[in-house]
């Protein structure tokens, strides 16, 4: 009888603690579930569900386009998708322009030259009979010497933007490079240098001829860096386009990118000085095969003589891995070559039998296109 009673006491109280976790429980859900009214109108509040036939009609894409974004223009009290997933740019951060400034002549100048230039063509007999004929031809040079004075800054901005130049060398900041820099390797200048083309070092192993246009009484400084790689050429002080004339401030070596890394970017950087400046703290040793004393960062550079120089020209192009790059961590730098990719060996098959026994029918795949004598093979 005596547990009897204390089994339901027991049970009592548990039946007790159980509703009162539940009504807990009900409190908070219903805590959590209570929603504040909306601040404004909701969306679509005002489309009658049940006559949708009296909406008005678009009629046209175009329409469609126009109203779909007048409504996205409009300011609402929500929060839209795009709030949330984009990240709030701060204006103040925005890249700067350091290059050169560019002075554009005036509209009427451009319009004026422009109608000069129509008239002249109508009034050649020539130029009307090859256009005529299908013969007229467009030089090139003529296309790309127009191309370099409008649009070939801005495109060639865009190309280096795209290759992550200004984000590896100048950190928040961009320049127009106003000035045409030519880089070309070889003798014959038959491997030139132009907005991320593929040379391999074996092109690039002599000091390439650079050239630009330039006044004759203007200084320059010429740099040839690689953000992928402890890579540094430099001449300062060049005066007009005579580029040889330069203090030379770091020897030339050809490209060596490490085997496995892939492609590497070599910039070419053209800066236009307003004096003479002292370069006696980058003078490095000729030659310097030292690769620590090669490390180098534009952009300390570049604030080291902001005042002195500025961004006008650029050049630059993408290398890999060859053969005489092993040669040059040899002879040139005395280490061994660094290897960050794995060299599988050739497979292993034991010498062919003529007549096999036991093999499978693909026994013969593994002796195509080999050195050695093979049989029934054909």
């Amino acid at each position: 009888m005596a547990l009897g009673r204390v089994v339901r006491r027991v049970l009592r109280i548990g039946t007790a603690l159980r509703v009162k976790t539940s009504a807990r429980l009900f409190k908070t859900e219903g805590v959590l579930c209570r929603r504040a009214a909306p601040l404004g109108p909701m969306p679509n509040a005002g489309i009658d569900l049940e006559n949708l036939e009296s909406l008005e009609k678009y009629r046209s894409y175009t329409r469609y386009v126009q109203v779909a974004e007048k409504t996205n223009n409009k300011e609402v009290w929500w929060k839209t998708y795009r709030k949330y997933t984009e990240t709030e740019h701060d204006h103040d951060f925005e890249p700067v322009n350091i290059g050169l400034p560019h002075c554009r002549p005036s509209r009427k100048v451009e319009v004026k030259e422009r109608i000069r230039v129509t008239k002249q063509n109508k009034n050649n007999s020539d130029l009307e009979r090859a256009t005529r004929l299908r013969t007229f031809r467009i030089p090139l040079d003529r296309v790309k010497a127009e191309w370099e004075k409008t649009n070939g800054p801005h495109h060639i901005q865009r190309l280096a933007e795209h290759y992550g130049i200004y984000q590896d060398l100048f950190p928040m900041a961009y320049f127009v490079p106003r000035v045409m820099l030519r880089v070309a390797y070889g003798d014959d200048s038959s491997a030139m240098v132009h907005y991320g083309n593929h040379l391999s070092p074996s092109q690039a192993s002599l000091a390439p001829h650079v050239s630009f246009e330039a006044e004759e009484n203007s200084l320059w400084t010429l740099l040839l860096t690689s953000p992928d790689k402890c890579f540094y050429f430099h001449r300062g002080n060049i005066p007009g386009n005579a580029v040889h004339s330069g203090q030379e401030v770091c020897q030339y070596i050809a490209p060596f990118p490490t085997k496995g890394t892939g492609y590497h970017r070599y910039i070419f950087l053209l800066f236009k000085q307003e004096v003479l400046v002292d370069f006696s703290s980058d003078l490095l040793p000729s030659p310097c095969y030292s690769l620590k004393k090669r490390s180098f960062k534009t952009l300390e550079f570049y604030r080291k003589h902001e005042d002195l120089i500025t961004p006008a020209g650029l050049a630059f192009f993408q290398s890999q891995w060859d053969s005489s790059v092993s040669d040059a961590f040899l002879t040139r730098f005395n280490m061994r070559e660094p290897v960050f990719e794995y060299d599988r060996p050739p497979v292993y098959h034991p010498p062919q039998k003529k007549y096999p026994h036991g093999q499978p029918l693909r026994y013969l795949d593994r002796y195509r296109g080999g050195k050695e004598h093979t049989y029934g093979i054909y």
